[in-house]
C-alpha cells in the first residue's frame, strides 16, 4: 500500500507556481488573490487566513475583505463589483458557507467568471462540462494532481465517485470521464442513497470518497489494489477527545488499497495549492502574459 502524499505534492505546484509569479511580476503583472468572508464560522475564518498565507508563501498578493454579518447582502454583492472592476486583482474567493440572509447562488454568478478561481460560475460551469474548461475546481483539479503522481492513469479504468456536490463530486466525475489526460474512464456517480452502494465502490479500480460522512467507506467496500482517495474531513470524538477522520475508514481500508490518500495530508494540501495555479492563470491571461503552468 502507497501513501499519496498530498503535502509532498502541493509543494511541487506551490514551487511552480512561485516561478510563475516571478514571471508575471517581470512582465510588470502582480498577481493578487481576493478572499471575501460574510460570516463568523471559525472554519472559515481559518480557511481564508491558510489562503493568505499561501498568497504570501509564493510571492503572491493577497487582499483581505471582511463584509460585516449583519450587512445587508447587497453590501457583499457591491464588494463583488468592486473587485470585479479591479484590474489589479485577478482571483475571488467568496468563502463559503455566507450568512443566511445572502443569496448564495447570487454569490457565486457576480464573480467575474474571469477571476472566478474556484470555477464555481455557472459560465465556467459549463465550460467544464462541455470539456473546455478556463478553471478546474481546486479539489478535483488537484486529485486529478494526485492520481498522476501515484501512476495512476484513469483511462479505461473503472472510477466511482461517492458523493455529487457542485463543489467536488459533479465536477470530479466531469473531469474523470472527460476526454483528454487525467480522464477517459468509466465513471460512476454515487451518494448515500445509492441502493448497494458497495457493488458499486468494489468494482472501482478508483474511488473517490467525498459524501461528508465520517468513515463511511470501509474495508469490505473495495477491491483489493484499488486507488483510494479521500476528500472527506470530518470532526469527531474519540475516547473524550476532538480529531480528524476522512471519509474513509482509513485503517481498514490501507490494508486492501493499492494507493490511498490519508486525512490530514492528502486531498486538503491540493486544494490550497490548485487555488494558487487558478489565480495566476487567471493573471496571465487576463494581461496576455503567457506562463509555465506547473
Amino acid at each position: 500500500m502507497t501513501d499519496i502524499d498530498g503535502n509532498a505534492v502541493a509543494a511541487e505546484i506551490r514551487s511552480g507556481v512561485a516561478d510563475c509569479v516571478e514571471t508575471l511580476q517581470a512582465e510588470g503583472v502582480d498577481p493578487a488573490l481576493a478572499t471575501v468572508l460574510m460570516s463568523d464560522d471559525p472554519a472559515s475564518e481559518t480557511y481564508v487566513s491558510m489562503k493568505q498565507n499561501d498568497c504570501e508563501e509564493v510571492g503572491m498578493r493577497g487582499i483581505h475583505v471582511d463584509v460585516d454579518n449583519d450587512a445587508p447582502a447587497e453590501e457583499l454583492y457591491d464588494t463583488i463589483e468592486e473587485l470585479n472592476a479591479d484590474d489589479e486583482v485577478h482571483g475571488i474567493l467568496v468563502q463559503m458557507p455566507v450568512v443566511d440572509h445572502v443569496d448564495t447562488r447570487r454569490v457565486l454568478r457576480s464573480v467575474d467568471p474571469a477571476k472566478d478561481v474556484d470555477g464555481f460560475h455557472p459560465e465556467n460551469v459549463g465550460r467544464l462540462v462541455a470539456g473546455n474548461p478556463r478553471f478546474k475546481p481546486c479539489t478535483p483539479h488537484g486529485i486529478q494532481r494526485l492520481l498522476a503522481s501515484a501512476d495512476v492513469d484513469p483511462e479505461g479504468k473503472e472510477a466511482v465517485v461517492v458523493g455529487r456536490s457542485d463543489i467536488v463530486g459533479k465536477p470530479m466525475a466531469n473531469l474523470l470521464f472527460g476526454r483528454g489526460e487525467g480522464g477517459n474512464a468509466t465513471t460512476t456517480v454515487c451518494h448515500s442513497r445509492t441502493d448497494d452502494l458497495a457493488s458499486h465502490t468494489r468494482r472501482a479500480d478508483i474511488v473517490v470518497a467525498a459524501a461528508g460522512i465520517p468513515e463511511f467507506i470501509t474495508a469490505d467496500m473495495v477491491s483489493e489494489g484499488a486507488t483510494v482517495i479521500d476528500v472527506g474531513i470530518n470532526r469527531v470524538e474519540r475516547d473524550g477527545e476532538s480529531t480528524l477522520v476522512g471519509d474513509v475508514d482509513y485503517d481498514g481500508v490501507a490494508g486492501k488499497a493499492g494507493a490511498i490518500t490519508p486525512v490530514p495530508g492528502g486531498v486538503g494540501p491540493m486544494t490550497r495549492a490548485m487555488l494558487l495555479y487558478n489565480t495566476v492563470k487567471a493573471a496571465g491571461e487576463q494581461h496576455g502574459v503567457e506562463i509555465d503552468l506547473p
